[in-house]
């Protein structure tokens, strides 16, 4: 179920590139680079844009700067995709303002509800947020403009997705249903982090003038601490396992399950760290775990349910490949509108570098230089 999941948040991922990238103003024509149909883009725009790719794509997670060198195949793909992205961007403002189409508080609060639980949580998604180096400002504002695009699809064409073209869909792609081997358990966190004590007490004003040795003393002398609480607290639920909710809730360390009596709901082996998972997996349903340790501390783990590995029923994932079927076609339709919109738009590329035949020229000049770039990744065999 995992690929379909991840694609129902697409959403969610184009509004967060968007807010990344595309933080667009009105402007004139002055110093523009191009003009979509009397309306600038400016190089401030435009660089502004660039930098939001280039700092938050995964090229700049390994290390590679794109803006060292202007005339490199990786610049040129990235400066080729923004121009294009804020020539779109510039096209659909246009049509909606044209078609006086306006977002309402209840659009905005249905969509910001939406993404949230598709997220998981508002926590989730804040730190979605803080990790794009977005402000909730800014998404809020470029989530209006996703409104906005959405509406214009809808009076575009109506999508219309038949139980039919469900059951294709699903018995066509009977490998994204599967599930693995899951369990459902709740646990009890009393945080201990080596690390994080260490920080903290080296940055208090005793800890200043304490020496190394001193320093790994107190550590351990807190870790022991917090494992004892732990250990207390397994007692405590190992005399009525019933209470393990009450006792979660007041003392789990992990606040959000801790919310839900401890609950994390279903899980596979994959999706938690390998000391807990190996406990959890190793246990029957209403069983209690000794005290495990995990790099975010000392758990308890009650399992409640187990599953085996199988294919997920058609009804319980039919809405999910609507929505998903329903999306993909908008986005079709929206491809297609602006296609249609570029065709009929007067686009001036008032600098020449910025026009995308002289970059796809460039382009085609470096991949004949070096043919290497034009392959795609070589796998571990060769």
């Amino acid at each position: 179920m995992r690929s379909i999941k991840m694609k129902k948040l697409k959403l969610f991922a184009t509004v967060l590139a968007a807010s990344a990238t595309l933080m667009i103003c009105g402007c004139t024509n002055h110093n523009a680079i191009v003009t979509v149909n009397g309306d600038a883009i400016t190089k401030a725009q435009y660089e502004k844009a660039f930098d939001a790719v280039a700092d938050n794509s995964m090229f700049a997670q390994m290390g590679i700067d794109l803006k060292k060198d202007p005339n490199s195949f990786l610049h040129l793909m990235i400066k080729d995709r923004v121009v294009n992205e804020l020539v779109v961007k510039k096209l659909l403002d246009q049509e909606i303002k044209r078609r006086h189409i306006k977002v309402s508080k209840a659009d905005m609060d249905a969509q910001l509800k939406s993404i949230i639980d598709k997220v998981g949580s508002k926590e989730k998604f804040n730190e979605l947020l803080k990790q794009n180096g977005v402000s909730s400002a800014q998404f809020k504002k470029d989530l209006t403009d996703e409104v906005k695009i959405q509406k214009l699809v809808d009076t575009l064409a109506v999508v219309t997705v038949s139980d039919k073209d469900a059951m294709k869909f699903y018995k066509d792609n009977q490998d994204k249903f599967k599930n693995p081997d899951k369990v459902r358990a709740s646990h009890i966190l009393v945080s201990a982090n080596p690390e994080e004590l260490k920080a903290k007490i080296a940055s208090s004003a005793q800890g200043k003038s304490m020496t190394e040795d001193q320093l790994k003393a107190e550590v351990d002398k807190q870790m022991a601490a917090q494992k004892a609480k732990a250990e207390k607290l397994l007692a405590e639920v190992k005399k009525d396992t019933k209470s393990f909710a009450k006792v979660a809730k007041e003392n789990s360390d992990d606040t959000q399950s801790a919310k839900q009596g401890g609950d994390l709901g279903f899980f596979g082996k994959e999706e938690m760290v390998e000391p807990f998972s190996k406990a959890a997996f190793s246990m029957k349903p209403n069983t209690l775990s000794g005290v495990v340790q995990t790099p975010y501390g000392y758990h308890i783990i009650l399992v409640t349910d187990r599953v085996k590995a199988g294919i997920e029923p058609f009804d319980n994932v039919k809405a999910e490949i609507k929505d998903f079927l329903t999306n993909q076609e908008k986005v079709k339709t929206l491809q297609q509108f602006v296609d249609t919109l570029k065709n009929n738009a007067k686009i001036e590329y008032n600098d020449p570098s910025f026009n995308p035949a002289e970059i796809q020229k460039a382009l085609k000049e470096q991949s004949k230089n070096n043919p290497a770039l034009m392959e795609g990744p070589k796998s571990a065999k060769e």
